[in-house]
């Protein structure tokens, strides 16, 4: 996520630096088919006006549909935190509030809290390397025991395996007395949440916005580039500075280029990319969140902004 006000205009560039070199070839070739012909070769400005509009109409669609996708991705994580938090509360209250119970062992008790609260970490960063296509070796070696990896291992859905193994731990724990009463509905319900906002990232995830709309705003875009400059050598050459229509020619283009951009690398926030929802830090601070609450004095440190942009 960036959080910079200003960009770097070398970082801007490598966005749009294949619509920006078409731009300034078709201006040169409307700059020289002008000069050699020794009179403007020109379209009439309103074919590109009536372009340009339509342009815009898909531009806005798209960008609209882009930040859609990307602030609900957002919301996802948002409530992930809040469930995972509140699921953590749950455990750590309800275990401890049959401390007066004849089968109470404090030291079952204990081995329980953490390793619920240790899958809930695991759950957290496993989906977020679902969602990123990365390896999540490391979920293994840190976050699982070699008898809770092995179970995992068959799990083509790394979370979905780990939300069994902490419903089956829930049950486990309601069976030898740790937990009582109706202690597990009140956690069934988060594992519940919990489960929905996985799904509904997934949906993000695996579903594109509309082909038709991201092709089609493409081909309009180079349409526009291609026929602006010979739209506007006309009216330049009738003024006598026909090499000025260059420059505007670009710049007119660098602006619809990255309007177009900046919906196309919003539309899929979970990529990894310094423009998408900062997974990396939110699980972090989850985990910070959750040792805290399990009374431990060691917790990684908070994610810090790299050039201006969070991860």
């Amino acid at each position: 996520m960036i959080l910079k006000r200003n960009f770097n205009p070398f970082k801007v560039w490598t966005y749009v630096q294949t619509e920006m070199l078409f731009a300034l070839a078709v201006a040169a070739l409307a700059f020289g088919v002008s000069r050699l012909s020794g009179a403007a070769f020109s379209l009439p400005f309103p074919v590109t006006a009536i372009l340009g509009s339509a342009l815009a109409i898909f531009i806005a669609f798209r960008n609209n549909s882009a930040y859609s996708r990307w602030w609900e991705g957002r919301t996802i994580w948002s409530n992930i935190t809040h469930s995972s938090r509140v699921l953590a509360r749950l455990v750590i209250t309800f275990t401890d509030s049959h401390a007066h119970q004849p089968q109470y062992e404090a030291v079952r008790s204990a081995e329980f809290k953490a390793t619920m609260l240790r899958l809930i970490i695991a759950w957290v960063n496993a989906l977020r390397l679902q969602l990123r296509k990365e390896a999540a070796d490391s979920i293994f070696s840190q976050r699982l025991s070699q008898e809770e990896a092995a179970m995992l291992e068959r799990f083509d859905n790394l979370p979905n395996g780990i939300q069994l193994l902490m419903g089956r731990k829930i049950y486990e724990a309601m069976a030898n007395g740790t937990l009582g009463g109706f202690d597990s509905f009140q956690m069934e319900g988060q594992l519940l949440a919990l489960a929905q906002y996985q799904s509904a990232a997934e949906r993000i995830k695996t579903t594109p916005l509309l082909r038709q709309y991201d092709y089609f705003t493409r081909v309009f875009l180079y349409a526009f580039l291609l026929v602006l400059p010979f739209s506007l050598i006309g009216d330049f050459s009738r003024l006598g500075i026909s090499y000025w229509m260059i420059p505007v020619s670009l710049l007119v283009s660098f602006v619809f280029a990255v309007i177009a951009k900046v919906g196309e690398v919003n539309e899929d926030p979970f990529e990894g990319r310094i423009t998408d929802v900062p997974l990396t830090s939110i699980c972090i601070d989850i985990e910070r969140n959750l040792v805290e609450m399990l009374g431990e004095s060691t917790k990684p440190e908070s994610q810090q902004t790299e050039q201006g942009y969070l991860f």
